[in-house]
């Protein structure tokens, strides 16, 4: 928990310089995500649940900046949004 308190700590101190960032990279790391989910779908089964799951994550990140919540939710989200877009990732590959 105290790595999780130094992070936002400055996250919340460099929260301008860290926005284009984490933008960049939660974007990234959700259209990694989103490639391997189509890549493993077959003409019989397309995992709609999962491609879904991806985008809303990422785009609740976004929507999250935004619209210019409280630090700690943005924060929140992002550490959620990265997780599960690698959680993804890697039972897809």
């Amino acid at each position: 928990m105290n790595f999780y308190k130094v992070a936002f700590t400055d996250f919340k101190k460099n929260y301008m310089l860290y926005i284009p960032l984490s933008i960049i990279l939660q974007s990234c790391i959700g259209s990694i995500a989103a490639m391997y989910i189509l890549m493993s779908s077959t003409p019989n089964s397309f995992p709609f649940f999962q491609i879904t799951l991806c985008v809303m994550v990422t785009m609740l990140y976004n929507a999250s900046v935004l619209a210019q919540v409280n630090y700690k939710y943005v924060f929140n989200v992002l550490i959620l949004s990265l997780l599960v877009n690698i959680l993804l990732s890697i039972i897809y590959i």
